[in-house]
């Protein structure tokens, strides 16, 4: 018996020390950092400033895989069932590793179980965007509209469970009205539909659709948050209109597979909170529509609070207008 424990004691010790070493030596090869939308959105483009932090900061390339569908449950499955080695990461969000729960029954994954939390990335607030020609030009507009003509709306989301698709969800519940959802790959094509007068409006962060607000090609009708954004400054919020309920700003962060070595996720985390401290990350954050994360927040222990609280905040709300 003693020779048993002895044998298994000197094995768990080896695994240890092989853990030990790759840790050490990470990473050793190319890392594969799983944007679970396609390109050209605030995930994919938040995604691609993670992987060149980390890229700057490891000193080893970290290169951006999209897997879109499904919400970004797709590749947030993929990540999750990957070898937990630190060489497959997720620059997921609170739609992937929060919310999905509420939506995929079956989902195939455990957001909190299936996944070790690296660090808070970014905070963009939601924006309420419509087609250049549709007949409201602010929120109460828009409420009076969308409440005297459900049937006829069209609104473009990323995918059950994303945030596009969390966020009109929640404009939806708090006027009690039901359009028609149409879902896209990403909210890059739900852009291009909208332009193409195929979906009346979305809701998405701010740098989703900053550029063709600029250009006048659509138009934003509020920011969903308690102050205006600082790129868009002239558009009014959703408390400053009247309905506070619409209150979203969906967080960006990494993570990694249950099981993940401790020194590799400490890693992980040290290399990305040096990279939000650069003053240039920053400014590209910034100039994205991001808010700003303190310190404080960044951390493997911080991250999964939040995600913890954001769930048990958003989860109810949408558990019902999903079941209606």
């Amino acid at each position: 018996m003693a020779r048993h424990l002895a044998a298994a004691a000197a094995a768990m010790m080896a695994i240890a020390g092989i853990n030990g070493v790759q840790a050490q030596d990470y990473p050793a090869r190319t890392v594969t950092v799983i944007v679970p939308f396609a390109a050209g959105g605030p995930a994919d483009i938040t995604g691609r400033i993670v992987a060149d932090i980390f890229s700057r900061h490891l000193g080893q390339k970290f290169v951006v895989e999209n897997v879109g569908g499904a919400g970004g449950t797709t590749g947030t499955i993929r990540a999750a069932r990957a070898a937990p080695d630190g060489y497959t990461i997720l620059s997921g969000h609170l739609g992937t590793n929060a919310l999905a729960p509420a939506f995929y029954p079956n989902l195939g994954y455990d957001p909190l179980k299936d996944f070790e939390a690296i660090g808070l990335t970014a905070e963009y607030p939601e924006l309420l965007v419509a087609r250049k020609d549709f007949p409201a030009n602010n929120l109460k507009e828009f409420i009076a509209y969308a409440k005297a003509n459900p049937e006829k709306l069209n609104v473009g989301h990323a995918g059950l469970g994303s945030v596009s698709y969390i966020g009109c969800l929640l404009l939806h519940s708090a006027i009690g009205i039901k359009p028609t959802m149409i879902p896209f790959t990403g909210t890059a094509p739900v852009l291009n539909a909208m332009l193409s007068g195929q979906v009346d409006y979305e809701c998405d962060p701010v740098l989703g659709t900053l550029s063709q607000i600029q250009a006048g090609n659509v138009k934003a009708l509020a920011v969903a948050a308690k102050k205006r954004s600082p790129l868009l400054p002239d558009v009014p919020t959703s408390h400053e209109q009247g309905l506070p309920e619409f209150d979203i700003a969906p967080f960006y962060a990494v993570f990694v597979p249950a099981g993940t070595p401790q020194a590799i996720v400490d890693k992980l985390a040290d290399a990305l909170s040096k990279g939000l401290n650069e003053e240039a990350v920053q400014k590209r954050l910034a100039d994205l529509g991001a808010e700003s994360i303190e310190q404080g927040r960044r951390g493997p222990k911080a991250l999964g609070e939040f995600v913890k609280s954001e769930t048990a905040r958003l989860m109810p709300i949408l558990k019902a207008a999903a079941a209606k």
